[in-house]
């Protein structure tokens, strides 16, 4: 049976899509996408580009910039079914966190039955595991926490001028500031099941760690004092009692990503860490 090919003028396919025509346009510009071009110079997309936007959406989905997509789609995830085995690996990931959730709130439940009521040792640990306590979440909780930290290592002037260069970057790389939040939280969650399976020095951890280092350049812009105040930012925030659990990433956790990148510096696939 020959399946009937469909092309659709930017407006459908983005809607198809859920994303904007605007997105096409970026993703176009990033030499991501390439669309044809009908006899009256209407841009079009067809499955061959279908296929591609999966691609950049599912990547980008997992917190990566659109230079760091364009690199992969370059590279080792150039096919489309690699891109579908990453997908469903963070995919998997999800579902197992979901199904470890659910578990310990129907063995809740159970025991509520059971007893008419939750010890508070049984409630504190439910919602440890069940619910982001206290976490920083907004915008306002993130100044307040780190604001005394920041102003400690940098001068008013750096600050100033970092918040510009912020800006900029995220914007080269085809960030907001929500995406680039999330892109951060798909890391944290990257780094939590890398721990949990004990992996240092397989090809998705070392992955991980180029990515991560790509997302504190977009801050650093490569400025090797700027980024020995951002680690002693972090660093102090993390061996604080009263701020440590409230980071989307444990003291454990950021500890394991450094030693996954001090193995990658001792086979010469990192330069030397700046002292």
């Amino acid at each position: 049976m020959n399946v009937v090919e469909q092309w659709y003028l930017p407006a459908e396919m983005a809607r198809r899509l859920g994303v904007s025509p605007k997105a096409l346009r970026v993703y176009e510009r990033a030499g991501l996408v390439s669309p044809l071009r009908t006899a009256a110079g209407w841009r079009a997309y067809g499955p061959v580009q279908a296929a591609r936007l999966h691609q950049i959406l599912a990547l980008k989905s997992l917190g990566l910039s659109l230079k760091r997509i364009g690199e992969l789609l370059a590279g080792r995830l150039a096919s489309l079914d690699a891109v579908l085995a990453v997908q469903q690996g963070a995919l998997e990931l999800q579902q197992t966190e979901t199904r470890q959730a659910l578990a310990l709130l129907a063995a809740a439940r159970a025991r509520l039955a059971e007893h008419g009521a939750l010890s508070a040792d049984d409630l504190t640990q439910l919602t440890k595991e069940t619910v982001m306590n206290d976490k920083l979440r907004t915008d306002a909780e993130w100044k307040e926490a780190f604001e005394p930290l920041i102003e400690k290592h940098y001068a008013q002037a750096e600050i100033a001028a970092l918040g510009a260069r912020k800006l900029e970057a995220y914007e080269k790389a085809g960030y907001d500031q929500e995406s680039f939040r999330l892109a951060w939280e798909g890391l944290f969650e990257e780094a939590r099941a890398l721990k949990a399976a004990g992996d240092v020095d397989s090809p998705r951890a070392c992955e991980l760690v180029r990515r991560w280092n790509e997302m504190t350049g977009h801050f650093t812009q490569g400025d090797p004092i700027i980024g020995q105040k951002a680690q002693a930012v972090w660093s102090e925030a993390t061996a604080d009692p009263k701020l440590a659990p409230r980071l989307p990433v444990s003291p454990d956790e950021f500890a394991f990503v450094q030693k996954i990148a001090d193995g990658m510096r001792a086979r010469g696939e990192l330069p030397p860490r700046i002292t």
